[in-house]
């Protein structure tokens, strides 16, 4: 005995190994537009923790200091810069090869413990912002007396 299926042209999700082949055909298609090899920009750190607060480096290349801007809110911290990246190769008056990435980037995150504002310090050399963040030091409760 013959065994028959039916076919759904709208379900193709399983018949062709699990993908669908339009899939393919758009992938990629509403994604922003980025030169070949170019990698987005992205801010990486690194977040050190001791008695008395934290460390954070955190890489930015390609980015003036003053275009860096950091904000402490009790124990949240965010980072954003706006990025400008200009590249271009030139061959006499030829212009072969043009390379621009203007944006912003920004990361956030959250501590353990709150951040001493008023103390905290930040310092940008070769492409890593260097920030120091003190712990905002916990007063003890205090016990009224009533009279």
């Amino acid at each position: 005995m013959a065994n028959v299926t039916r076919f759904d042209p709208f379900q193709l999700a399983g018949t062709f190994g699990g993908s669908d082949p339009f899939d393919d055909v758009f992938k990629g298609f509403f994604r922003p537009v980025r030169p070949e090899g170019q990698q987005p920009v992205q801010i990486k750190m690194d977040v050190k923790e001791d008695d008395k607060g934290y460390a954070v480096h955190a890489e930015i290349p390609g980015v003036k200091k003053e275009d860096i801007h950091v904000t402490i809110d009790g124990n949240q911290v965010s980072i954003s810069a706006e990025v400008k990246q200009e590249k271009e190769v030139k061959e006499g008056e030829k212009l072969l090869r043009s390379e621009r990435y203007y944006g912003k980037v920004a990361r956030s995150f959250a501590l353990a413990s709150d951040i001493d504002e008023a103390a905290a310090q930040a310092r940008y050399d070769n492409g890593v912002l260097e920030l120091t963040l003190p712990k905002k030091t916990v007063t003890a409760a205090k016990k009224l007396t009533i009279s």
